[in-house]
């Protein structure tokens, strides 16, 4: 019984997480979507492509369902999944992560918790695995990521939030008046020397 309830409620959770995700790419154009935003070049559709790259081997290989989208091998990785080049549109992206998104619920539900699997970009002795515990770290990494798509959104063009209905209209005057507010606390709370 219980382990029917973790799994719906870590299910659900993955797939309301994967739609706020996607939801941070909402309305950009091409450029806004993959155009660096950090000195680490950390961008808002790269997040995207590495999750969906994420969620393909964890649901995939780890339990010997390999991802039926072409992934490089594992050994092989190279940061190329944190970032979009030319010919891979937001649109190829998108698709590739809705994709996998089938493959991963067909394994999700398809298999109990309990299910045997073999991560072996991890370290012993943690090679040796199970469902809950996959389920678990791809939840933590899409949640992580969409907190870092949430931060950049933001320093985009000032959206925020978990889901479009959840969405409030922007008060520049509203917003600057909080954010004085909070610079005054971090003032009073350490002078800055001259």
């Amino acid at each position: 019984m219980i382990d029917n309830f973790a799994k719906e409620n870590l299910h659900g959770r993955l797939r309301r997480d994967r739609e706020a995700l996607l939801w941070k790419l909402d309305g950009l154009s091409e450029y806004d979507a993959r155009r660096p935003l950090t000195a680490t070049g950390t961008n808002l559709l790269g997040l995207v492509k590495h999750v969906a790259t994420v969620e393909a081997r964890y649901f995939g290989e780890v339990f010997h369902r390999p991802s039926p989208e072409p992934l490089p091998r594992w050994q092989d990785a190279d940061g190329s999944d944190q970032w979009a080049a030319e010919d891979e549109t937001c649109d190829r992206i998108v698709g590739f992560y809705r994709r996998t998104w089938e493959h991963s619920d067909a394994t999700i539900d398809e298999l109990p918790l309990d299910a045997p699997g073999h991560v072996p970009w991890w370290r012993e002795p943690y090679t040796d695995t199970n469902l809950f515990a996959v389920l678990v770290h791809v939840l933590g990494e899409t949640v992580r990521h969409t907190g870092h798509a949430d931060i950049l959104r933001e320093g985009l063009d000032g959206r925020t939030g978990l889901r479009p209905e959840h969405e409030q209209r922007i008060d520049e005057e509203a917003r600057a008046a909080y954010r004085a507010k909070i610079e005054r606390a971090a003032r009073a709370a350490a002078p800055i020397k001259a």
